[in-house]
């Protein structure tokens, strides 16, 4: 990993579910809610289930790449039925589509993001859609100058276009591709793409070196120029003080 010049960069680009917001924690919550994850499941039951999310989610978003987040997480959870012999109950899928304005953020995201506001413009690109995200924006406080969602795009990343949109939104305000830092746990969703377009990248790896999860291994090996295990680290990087 090369260091990086934090004065290079005016905006950071944030993906959302996984770097900013504990999606796993929300994931199984809501599966529990649904009484797909007993309330007591030990914790290889819960890696068990977000990983048959990471596959069936992935899979849907390339199957259903024009359609809703909501439409996907719902294809999802009847596949997580599926895979465990049961039938969905009524309303059990819609119910598990809308959970994600229930998702926390983690801990240290609030305060991280009011800190790197400022002194660069925060951006988000994420693989949902826009109702789902104004819940979540009002957990982070709105600190985002630019908001870029799958459902204005059309299609879901690891495909490019999604990060085209984005480096084309910042360049009507002057903002080139090299003055952009994108922040994401992903390393298939958001490193892949983002690096094979030549941006610089931080790694946020929220499971410190332990692989699994709710996201499948990338298809090919990625080095983000950073790597932290939280956004703290990220700002303490950046060399902004937060003492004051």
């Amino acid at each position: 990993m090369t260091a990086l010049d934090p004065s290079r960069f005016l905006v950071l680009s944030f993906d959302c579910y996984g770097t900013l917001i504990d999606w796993e924690r929300g994931i199984a919550d809501a599966l529990r809610d649904a009484g797909l994850l007993p309330g007591d499941a030990a914790p290889v039951d819960a890696e068990a289930a977000l990983a048959d999310f990471a596959v069936l989610e992935a899979d849907a978003e390339r199957v259903l790449s024009g359609a809703p987040y909501p439409r996907i997480l719902a294809r999802v959870f009847e596949g997580l039925c599926a895979r465990r012999g049961r039938t969905a109950p009524v309303g059990a899928a819609a119910r598990f589509a809308a959970s994600v304005g229930d998702w926390p953020p983690f801990a240290d995201t609030v305060p991280a993001l009011a800190a790197l506001a400022t002194r660069y413009r925060l951006a988000v690109l994420s693989n949902v859609d826009r109702a789902s995200f104004a819940r979540t924006a009002e957990r982070l406080g709105s600190p985002f100058w630019r908001v870029c969602t799958a459902e204005e795009i059309g299609s879901y990343k690891p495909d490019v276009r999604n990060f085209l949109f984005l480096l084309d939104v910042v360049a009507r305000d002057g903002v080139s591709p090299a003055q952009v830092l994108h922040v994401a746990q992903s390393l298939y969703h958001d490193h892949v793409p983002a690096k094979a377009l030549g941006l610089a990248t931080v790694h946020v790896d929220r499971r410190a070196g332990r692989g699994g999860g709710a996201v499948v291994a990338p298809a090919s090996p990625v080095v983000p120029d950073l790597r932290v295990t939280d956004l703290a680290r990220l700002v303490h990087s950046l060399g902004i003080d937060t003492r004051a």
